[in-house]
C-alpha cells in the first residue's frame, strides 16, 4: 500500500524538519515547502494527501493559500491541518470558515500533532456503508455513490465536511442532532475542535442549500442544542 503524501507548508525551518521527520516516522511521506508559492506550484504535478498548513508564511499567508485550495477541483477536498502561533479565535474560526479541517496552536507537542493527523486521515479516507444511495428530499438530492448534491437539478458544490453534515442531517430528518454529536460523527470522537466549528460549517452549508440563508427551512437551530433537517414535504 503507498504511503499517504503530506505537504508541510512552514517557513521554520526548525518546526519543517521536525514535522518531517516525526510524520515519516510515523509511515508518512512528507513534501516540505518553505512557502505558499512553491507548494501551489508542485501539487499539479504530484497530488497530497494531506496539507499541513502554517498561518504565518513569507508571500501569500496560510489563510489565503487554505482559500486557493478550497476552490480548486483538484484540492477542494483535501484535510488542511493548519498552525497557528497565535491564540486568538480570530485565526482559528477564520481558518475553518475557508476550509480548514483542523488546527493546531504553536507551540505543540508531536504526539498531538501525530494523533491528529491520524484521526484526521481516518475521517476523511474512511468508507462510509450508506443504506440509500440516493437520498431525496423534495428538491434536493444526495448522491452518495458519486458524492453529489443538486438542487432543483442544478449541481452545488460541495466541500467534504459540509456534505458530510447535509447527508447526515437528511439521513434523520425531524431528529434533533447536538453540535457535540455532530462534532462527534463528522469530525471523530477524538477531534481536539469545539462546537464552534459545527456553527461554521453549518452556516457556509446553508448559504449554498437555503433559497434564504437569514430564514433557513431546511437545517433549522434548535436553540441550546443544535440543528435539525426538515423535509419540507413533511409539513
Amino acid at each position: 500500500m503507498a504511503k499517504e503524501l503530506v505537504y508541510v507548508i512552514e517557513d521554520e525551518q526548525h518546526i519543517q524538519q521536525l514535522i518531517k521527520y516525526n510524520l515519516e516516522t510515523s509511515g508518512f511521506k512528507v513534501s516540505v515547502f518553505h512557502d505558499g508559492e512553491s507548494a501551489l506550484e508542485n501539487y499539479e504535478s504530484e497530488k497530497p494527501d494531506m496539507f499541513i498548513l502554517d498561518i504565518m508564511l513569507p508571500g501569500i499567508d496560510g489563510l489565503e493559500i487554505c482559500k486557493k485550495l478550497r476552490a480548486n477541483s483538484r484540492t477542494k477536498n483535501i484535510p488542511i491541518i493548519m498552525l497557528t502561533a497565535k491564540g486568538e479565535e480570530f485565526d482559528r474560526v477564520l481558518g475553518l470558515e475557508l476550509g480548514a479541517d483542523d488546527y493546531i496552536t504553536k507551540p505543540f507537542s508531536v504526539r498531538e500533532l501525530i494523533a491528529r493527523t491520524k484521526a484526521l486521515f481516518r475521517r476523511t479516507y474512511s468508507t462510509t456503508t450508506v443504506e440509500d444511495s440516493v437520498i431525496k428530499c423534495v428538491d434536493i438530492l444526495i448522491d452518495c455513490n458519486r458524492h453529489e448534491v443538486t438542487k432543483k437539478g442544478v449541481k452545488i458544490d460541495l466541500p467534504l465536511k459540509e456534505y458530510e453534515l447535509l447527508k447526515l442531517l437528511a439521513l434523520n430528518p425531524g431528529i434533533v442532532m447536538s453540535r457535540e454529536l455532530l462534532l462527534e460523527k463528522i469530525w471523530g470522537f477524538d477531534y481536539f475542535g469545539e462546537t464552534r466549528t459545527v456553527d461554521v460549517h453549518i452556516r457556509y452549508l446553508r448559504q449554498k442549500i437555503e433559497d434564504d440563508d437569514s430564514n433557513p427551512t431546511y437545517i433549522e437551530t434548535v436553540r441550546g442544542i443544535g440543528y435539525k433537517f426538515v423535509d419540507k414535504g413533511d409539513k
